[in-house]
């Protein structure tokens, strides 16, 4: 009999799966454990396939999983999708870019289908991504945060807090995007360094009787002061 000097693990690893699948190894019994065990997969980004941190924090959390239904604990895995929103939204309007084409083509339900046919491509991409790499998910529990009752929740949910007085509408300083025209979450922002001036403007007292110098490298706020707080013990 020869046998292959190189495994080669397509010709095997997705009937494996496929046999785990069937026996509904992965679904959560009641195997007579005391104890319940679970974790949610941190749902990636619809909008492309895993990347290398995917598949570490799969690594982690799948030992954890696996080591808890050995035991015999009535254990759960938790696969999901995150649609992510704008940043979907950024890079399908890189893909539309490559294209000559721009989102402004497009009526506002237009685009919005093709957003959402572009993620659900990817969402089976790494579904099939993460059965890649032997994950013991529980596919029958699969959620999507577009499905219908992850939405009906976070509605719910906002009421809520809204209800409770958790939620407010105030005037806030945000990053805002002139060519994509929204709003950015500081986490979304990344910052450059660049050289600049260090500006020493004068303020004149009221009085006459001097002035107070103040170093700043955004001049520009000036024009918004309305008052200049000097310690009392400072000698300058």
């Amino acid at each position: 009999m020869n046998l292959p000097k190189v495994y080669e693990p397509n010709q095997y690893e997705s009937d494996i799966y496929a046999l785990w699948e069937k026996s509904e190894a992965f679904v959560p019994k009641n195997r007579g454990g005391k104890d319940n065990f679970s974790m949610v997969f941190p749902p990636p980004n619809a909008n492309g396939n895993l990347h290398l941190g995917h598949g570490l924090t799969n690594a982690i959390y799948d030992v954890s999983i696996r080591y808890h239904r050995m035991k015999g604990d009535n254990t759960l895995f938790l696969p999901g999708a995150d649609h992510a929103g704008f940043e979907t939204q950024v890079v399908y309007e890189k893909k539309l870019a490559k294209e000559g084409k721009s989102r402004f083509d497009f009526s506002r339900e237009e685009l919005y289908s093709q957003v959402y046919d572009f993620v659900d491509q990817n969402k089976h991409n790494f579904e099939n991504q993460l059965r890649r790499m032997g994950a013991s998910c529980d596919w029958t529990r699969y959620v999507f945060t577009l499905d219908e009752k992850i939405i009906t929740r976070a509605y719910a949910t906002f009421k809520q807090l809204w209800e409770d007085g958790l939620i407010y509408r105030g005037e806030r300083l945000v990053n805002f995007c002139t060519f994509h025209g929204t709003a950015f979450a500081d986490i979304e922002v990344e910052y450059k360094e660049e050289d600049s001036s260090l500006w020493h403007i004068r303020y004149p007292l009221v009085d006459g009787s001097g002035e107070v110098v103040v170093a700043t490298t955004r001049p520009e706020t000036m024009l918004a002061d309305t008052g200049v707080a000097v310690h009392p013990d400072d000698e300058r």
